[in-house]
Order: C-alpha cells, then structure tokens, then sequence
C-alpha cells in the first residue's frame, strides 16, 4: 500500500485539510460524555501545528438526516478540542460555503479552524462532486485520520481528494493500518480471534476470512445462538437469526475442514428479557422456553479465557452479552480482563468490545485499541477500503 504520512509531506505554511474523526456521545446538555476520539486525534493535529500548518479540520457528528440540527453541532467538540490543545479553535457556521471560505481563508500559520458538521449536507453522503470540489478549496494537503469513515466513499473521505494533489494518512490511521495489517500478515500462534456481537450476518465476511488465519475462533454474544441452534440447540426465546441456520452449519463444515477450533458458549446467563435483574446459569445449548441466553456464563467465561491466556496474537470484536445492562456484562467483561492480561499482541476492535476494554479499566494494557468497528471488520475481511485506496499514488 504506497500512501504517504502527514510527516511525508511539506505542510509548513500551507493549507492542511484533516478528515479526523469526531463522532463523540454527547451528554443530554450538549457537552461531549466521551472524549476518546479527540484524544486519538491529537497527536496528527499538534504535529500540522507545530509543522506551521493551517490547519482545517472536518468531521461528521451523529445522523443529522442531511440538514441543520443543533442536536448535532461541533460546537461543544470544538471547545472540548480547544481544551485539549491549550489554543482557540475556531468553528465555521457551515461545512461549505461563504462563511466558512472567510474563516479558513483568514486562517494563520500554526492556528485551526474546524468545519461545522459535514453531515449537515446530503451533499457529503452521496459523494457530491460539487461539495467535493467546495471542501478541496480549503486545501493545499489533505489527510485523512479517521479510520472509523475509511469504509465510506462520501465526499471528505473519496470526492474530493481527487482535487488536491498532496495527500496522505495521519499518525491515526497508519496506526490502524500498521497493527490490523499485521494480522493479516505474519504473526505469532497460537492466533485467536474472539467475535461477538448479534448477528451472524454482520460478521460472516469477517469470519470467512479469518478462517485461514485463525488457530481458534470464540463465539460468544447472541450470534453464538444461531451457531448453537444450527448444531441442534434449544435456545428458548433467545435471539436466533432462523434463515442463517445453513450458513451457520456451512461455517462450522469449513472451520472443521480448515482445522481450526470453534469454540462455542457451554453456559449461558439466562433470563426473561434484557430489563430483568438478574439471569440463572444454563447450560447454552438447552435454554428453557420461557428464558433467553444474554451473557456467556461462568463455565464458557474460564474457558474462554484459558485459549486466550495460551495466544500469541489475539483479535477481538462485539461483547459476549447484552453488555450495556449490568446483569449481563459480566462475560465481556471476563473477557477483556483476559484479553489485558495476556502477553500477546493484542488487537480490539468495535464499540463495545472497547466500552468494555475501558469499563475495565485495562486500556493500557491493550497492544491497538482500533478506533473504526465496520472500517477494521472489512479491513480483516480483505476488502479495499474506499478512504485508504483513495490515498494511494
């Protein structure tokens, strides 16, 4: 993959437009409730500042429908990223257009100004070539730091780099690309990769291609519920994706066939429904009618965590329950625990798999914490993502 980094290229003095990733929870007051991913942003913006750069930032911010929305403005972003860089940030009243022209055309050598949400136009989601050519305007060197979009061809991360000839990946994303590129390159075994999640369907792609990889998989989350019904399961009222049953047995044919260990929940943490307080240990494959499986249980937890205290290098994706109530955190939890203690190279990937990582309090134990869910699942899938291929060259 021949694509420079924002420390390739000559950016003292000049115009450098970052594609960064601001897409923050915000508290129901409109302040930001989770600063992560400005934190992560940091290193490439301080680095165009000290380099002299003008700096325009852009980012999209929840799901504005194409318009306007104060629910959805970058302003509290903007002050939080001011905070975190000791300096002013200034923010546009609009992604593109008059007022935005003035405040980046005005911009000074080692300042920033930050785009008002790009979502706030349609124009960014279909890829407009007119709103393409708009935000190309504010650069002289574009750089793209958000992983997280680089599976989406929408017009800050595809469209308009084919107007700036300057163009690269900031310190962020070849981050991204270094470590999840290297499982799928050359890597210590035992190599494990542990998927979660709801469907089956989400992570079949990723899965698959795994497949080839992998020395064990472990499947946990409510997916596991179709695998387990597929080899003969009772699941009760468990969530069972019915019309993926065949894949689900094709799967495990292959995984057989390719020598690699499925390792399936043995118990389960069941109950009448998410709301309830408390669930029973079951065994996972005979839930009773009247229960659903919404954690792994105690038995599948120590297992779970003996194949990976024996990895060399460890993937992991999607919770192994209904993590965001209590009752049922408590096997992704185990498993982050477990992730964290071991020595291996270790790669977490998706959002709740790295809510868990730092409910746990064992981020800093973890090798690359990945920034992007979807971007970093086709990345393993082997697929060519848009906002990295449209860097190369």
């Amino acid at each position: 993959m021949s694509i420079r980094t924002i420390t390739d290229l000559d950016i003292s003095g000049r115009r450098v437009f970052i594609r960064v990733d601001f897409n923050v929870p915000l508290t129901p007051a409109g302040g930001v409730a989770e600063d992560t991913r400005i934190r992560e942003s940091l290193p490439t913006i301080k680095y165009a500042i000290e380099q002299g750069a003008r700096v325009v930032l852009a980012s999209h911010l929840g799901r504005p429908k194409g318009r306007p929305d104060p629910k959805y403005t970058l302003v509290p972003v903007g002050q939080r990223l001011a905070e975190l860089l000791g300096l002013e940030v200034l923010l546009t009243d609009e992604p593109v257009g008059d007022g935005a022209r003035k405040v980046v055309g005005d911009l000074k050598a080692g300042k920033v100004a930050l785009l008002e949400n790009l979502r706030f136009s349609p124009a960014e989601e279909a890829n407009d070539d007119t709103f393409s050519k708009g935000l190309a305007s504010y650069a002289d060197v574009y750089v793209n730091d958000a992983f997280g979009t680089a599976h989406r061809a929408h017009a800050s991360t595809v469209g308009m780099t084919k107007y700036v000839a300057a163009k690269g990946m900031g310190l962020l994303m070849e981050r991204e690309v270094k470590f999840l590129g290297k499982l799928l390159g050359d890597i210590d075994r035992p190599f494990v990769a542990i998927i979660g999640g709801a469907k089956v369907s989400d992570k079949i792609g990723v899965l698959e291609n795994l497949l080839g990889r992998v020395n064990q998989l472990l499947i946990g989350g409510a997916m596991a519920n179709t695998f387990l019904k597929a080899k003969g399961g009772h699941l009760g009222r468990s969530l069972v994706e019915e019309d993926k049953l065949a894949l689900a047995r094709s799967f495990l044919k292959k995984a057989e066939e390719a020598g690699v260990e499925v390792l399936l929940p043995r118990d389960a943490i069941a109950a009448p429904g998410i709301k309830s307080e408390a669930g029973k240990v079951v065994k996972a494959s005979e839930i009773p009618e009247d229960l659903a499986a919404l954690d792994i249980g105690p038995e599948t937890a120590r297992g779970f965590a003996d194949a990976i205290a024996r990895a060399r290098t460890i993937f992991w994706n999607g919770p192994m329950g209904v993590f965001e109530s209590d009752p049922f955190a408590g096997g992704t939890l185990a498993v982050a625990r477990a992730v964290a203690a071991s020595s291996a190279l270790t790669v977490v990937g998706g959002g709740d798999s790295v809510a868990a990582v730092h409910k746990s309090g064992v981020a800093d134990k973890i090798t690359h914490i990945s920034t992007g869910g979807g971007a970093s699942l086709e990345f393993l899938e082997g697929k060519k993502l848009p906002g990295l291929a449209a860097l190369e060259g």
